[in-house]
């Protein structure tokens, strides 16, 4: 019997082992079509050159990253120096989703707990209600932030209204509102994935550690952040990562003091004085970025796992 059922085993793997190549088939042309020939496009124009009047011309050269990088003058005869402007948005890019992401796990994190520890016939009710704004476009809830943080907004006619303040804060145009803009746009990529998480966590493990008398901080440092590590990283990846990228909440909410990589991008597609093979170039490294990134985090959780 039990040779019997190894073989059955076998055969029923062979049986689909031909069928699987046919059924990944769609998966792997949507990817193909829709992930990886984009990105081939991209990659290619990045070392084409500009055209004049917009486009590019079909000369191979290192100009868009020199351009990144370097400055050569006016006339691109003088020795190359460091051009620190685009650097410095690639920076305050990575700072703008830093604290967006850090924003997003302190009120996303208690948020999740808080749904995971409801019975078990409220909790879609309350996934519901963090979802459900986000039916709506992401630039129609951008410019209603906007709205909403305006000088004469209703935040602020609010806080007049209350005497809390004596004259409108100046919010919009500022690090602040992006971040808040950001904070807003993705904060369900960081309470699902914890939720997710927190919803599989044992709590009986926190009831021994109680009875044991650990105090709270000790429980939630000790043993309910290391079962939910895997949701926290992935909540903080799915929200650093579009946040670095997204240029709606810099352009609406804060100007052009508060330029970001991902608006830098798409200034270089729009009209005929944008530089295609710049915004490409920018974009590559962007993508760089994020695969660093990437491959840290999954490279960091294998060793988690292994040990």
């Amino acid at each position: 019997m039990a040779g019997g059922a190894a073989s059955g085993g076998s055969s029923q793997s062979d049986t689909y082992a031909g069928a699987r190549v046919w059924l990944l088939l769609p998966a792997w042309a949507t990817l193909l079509i829709l992930v990886v020939a984009p990105v081939g496009i991209m990659l290619v124009y990045s070392f084409l050159t500009k055209e004049f009047r917009g486009g590019v011309i079909w000369e191979f050269s290192w100009e868009a990253y020199d351009q990144f990088f370097f400055n050569r003058g006016l006339f691109g005869d003088e020795p190359p120096r460091i051009e620190w402007t685009y650097i410095l948005i690639f920076w305050r890019s990575i700072w703008q989703a830093g604290v967006a992401t850090l924003l997003s796990l302190a009120i996303g994190f208690p948020t999740a707990c808080f749904i995971a520890t409801r019975a078990p016939r409220q909790r879609p009710i309350w996934v519901f209600l963090v979802t459900i704004p986000y039916w709506v476009n992401l630039l129609i809830r951008t410019v209603s932030m906007k709205f909403l943080l305006r000088d004469n907004g209703p935040l602020n006619e609010a806080l007049l209204g209350i005497g809390v303040i004596s004259e409108p804060l100046h919010i919009v145009n500022t690090n602040l509102a992006v971040q808040l803009g950001l904070f807003y746009s993705y904060l369900p990529f960081m309470v699902l994935p914890i939720y997710a998480a927190v919803e599989r966590y044992n709590f009986s493990l926190s009831e021994a550690a109680a009875d044991l008398y650990a105090p709270r901080w000790t429980v939630l440092r000790r043993i309910l952040l290391p079962a939910v590590k895997p949701g926290i990283v992935a909540g903080c990846i799915l929200v650093f990562v579009p946040s670095l990228g997204s240029f709606l909440a810099p352009d609406l909410l804060g100007g052009a003091r508060n330029f970001m990589i991902g608006s830098l991008i798409e200034e270089q597609f729009k009209g005929n004085a944008g530089n295609w093979p710049f915004g490409a170039a920018a974009s590559m490294i962007l993508l760089t970025l994020v695969l660093i990134i990437l491959l840290f985090s999954a490279r960091q959780q294998g060793r988690q796992e292994a040990r």
